[in-house]
């Protein structure tokens, strides 16, 4: 490997050594980048790839709220800005108890390559809390939004950084967030936040947009290796947006997804998540903040393995989603 690249991650690995995930993610772009260096020593010179590795802004900040029986919780948040040279900072926002810094680090990271291939003048960024969703009232979520907005809104806007949803940040989480912003600013920017829902400035297709993108690709590989979509079984990860967008997309291409997973485990139903039912019932499991897959198998009937993957499933193909 070039003795540049390596001196990067050297030094990643020395600095972030308590952040593993960002680590890791890091080594594993890094490592594919030699010809890349090898034809380009402007990089060395200018140290881009050191450059690259730092955010260009990163803050956290505490986020008080207040739950139905009146009692008082904080915790934190965080924003990473890491590169807005083509345009303005672009990514999720993630609310689940195990995020940390390097959780948001590695996935901030990955956003700058994710953005940058989409040919769109947008930059990386990430964010979120080590916040659990699950379990919540509406009110108490709305409450948690709320107080996250009040210290994230002077950072973003339209030009400068646009978040979106992640890990448990759906349109009803955006909503919250999109109405503070809005009180707060007193205007209304429709184009710092992505994934709010149609009626006030969303994109009619966003919930579907990922799982679909996620089939297509499959396809296209699938067609490159002269095989067709069709009539293929899929074990899927998840029930979330990116899921409930692959069981459609899959079932109209005549494929077939036969697990979902959660924190619980996972269920296994070989005719398939495929009827409107079990599509619309997908919905309304991610809606009720009881974060359990259970409740598909109990509903249809079919196998739940409490504590498990879906990976050991015979399967033609297998699309971590969650």
């Amino acid at each position: 490997m070039n003795k540049y690249l390596e001196s990067v991650i050297e030094n990643v690995r020395t600095k972030h050594a308590n952040e593993p995930e960002f680590v890791q993610t890091v080594e594993e772009v890094f490592s594919s980048l030699d010809p890349v260096v090898e034809r380009h020593p402007e990089y060395e010179k200018f140290d881009l790839l050191n450059r690259l590795v730092e955010p260009e802004r990163q803050f956290t900040f505490r986020v008080v709220w207040q739950d139905d029986a009146g009692k008082y919780h904080t915790n934190t948040g965080y924003r990473f800005q890491f590169n807005g040279a083509i345009g303005p900072y672009k990514g999720g926002l993630r609310f689940q108890k195990n995020v940390y810094s390097g959780i948001i680090k590695f996935l901030g990271f990955e956003q700058i390559f994710k953005n940058a291939l989409t040919g769109l003048p947008i930059g990386g960024a990430k964010g979120g809390a080590d916040f659990d969703p699950t379990s919540k009232s509406d009110a108490e979520i709305m409450r948690f939004c709320q107080s996250y907005m009040q210290a994230l809104y002077r950072y973003i806007g339209p030009d400068v950084d646009v978040p979106a949803g992640d890990m448990g940040v759906g349109g009803r989480e955006i909503g919250y967030l999109f109405g503070e912003y809005r009180r707060l600013k007193g205007c209304f920017e429709n184009g710092v936040l992505t994934g709010k829902g149609f009626s006030f400035g969303g994109s009619r297709i966003r919930p579907e947009a990922t799982g679909y993108g996620a089939v297509y690709f499959l396809e296209n590989v699938l067609k490159d290796d002269g095989q067709d979509i069709k009539g293929k079984t899929i074990a899927a990860a998840g029930f979330g947006n990116v899921t409930w967008g692959i069981c459609k997309k899959a079932t109209e291409l005549g494929a077939k997804v036969v697990t979902l997973s959660g924190p619980d485990g996972y269920i296994y139903d070989p005719d398939g998540v495929a009827t409107q039912e079990k599509i619309d019932y997908i919905v309304e499991m991610r809606n009720s903040g009881r974060n359990r897959v259970q409740d598909y198998a109990d509903k249809f009937g079919v196998e739940f393995f409490p504590g498990e993957k879906p990976w050991g499933r015979k399967v033609d193909i297998g699309m971590p989603s969650a």
